[in-house]
């Protein structure tokens, strides 16, 4: 086991509220993690600390780059370190510029990853190296159809994909995806879910992502993380998670006992912690 993203005792606090309490992870390079709980569990605050939003109260943030040996500590880097470092994230608000073209895009995300401050309408699209490598995401995010299309004009479901060859576009490690196949019909859905594992078996990157719908999560998990009130309640496989007594009566509305299950329904709703 190689673990690509750690943290250890991470906790942070709005005044008397915990919204992160003690939460100690180790993410796997070969698994797909969906994190996961009802709405105020801290899914939401523990990303903005993974990404570094929020600089922790206590407790540290650990991420293995690309190319490295040793996982590095980034507790209290701003959020451009961290992304050189190794941890994108997608389907953030502002991560995709409307007006410009798919592949450019791209393009800005390579150029702000390597540091460069160059005209993405002039230089860039002359930097032979650059446009290259931006093609080869395009085609992995089944996106090369549609490159020098402005993304004002694209579906919700490509605009979703071309969110993700942005957070390629920085060479993760890690990314970590908000809620990948929300506002998303069946089909796109399916498609989003087929795409996620195409790229876990096909790149050395990593995908931690938080879901809602229930159906996506055990349809694309390896390992299943449960948040509740801040605290890491649960883990494991998903066949774990789901025998799991306080998952299954607290989150998923199925007592046992009783036998009244309401299915996987208890998870709907996102979460704004």
């Amino acid at each position: 086991m190689t673990n690509v993203l750690e943290t250890r005792g991470l906790t942070k606090e709005f005044g008397r509220l915990v919204a992160v309490d003690d939460v100690t992870v180790e993410i796997d390079s070969e698994d797909i993690t969906s994190i996961i709980g009802p709405n105020g569990a801290g899914k939401t605050t523990f990303y903005n600390l993974l990404a570094g939003q929020y600089e922790p109260t206590a407790g540290s943030v650990h991420i293995r780059p690309r190319d490295g040996d040793e996982l590095v500590e980034t507790t209290g880097n701003p959020p451009h370190e961290i992304n050189r470092l190794g941890l994108s994230r997608a389907f953030q608000i502002n991560n995709v510029f409307e007006g410009l073209s798919v592949i450019d895009n791209v393009r800005i995300a390579r150029i702000s990853h390597e540091g460069r401050t160059l005209d993405v309408r002039s230089r860039a699209r002359d930097d032979t190296e650059l446009t290259e490598r931006a093609h080869e995401i395009l085609e992995l995010t089944n996106l090369e159809d549609v490159a020098h299309e402005e993304c004002a004009n694209l579906s919700h479901g490509d605009v979703r994909k071309v969110e993700i060859a942005v957070a390629l576009g920085t060479d993760p490690s890690v990314v970590l995806l908000d809620e990948p196949t929300a506002g998303m019909n069946p089909s796109e859905t399916d498609r989003m879910v087929e795409l996620v594992r195409d790229l876990d078996e096909t790149t050395e990157t990593t995908f931690v992502l938080t879901e809602h719908d229930m159906d996506v999560v055990l349809g694309i998990s390896d390992r299943i993380l449960v948040l509740d009130n801040g605290e890491l309640i649960a883990r494991g496989t998903p066949e774990d998670v789901m025998a799991n007594e306080r998952v299954r009566k607290a989150y998923l509305g199925i007592d046992d006992e009783e036998d009244t299950p309401d299915g996987p329904a208890g998870f709907e709703g996102g979460e704004q912690a």
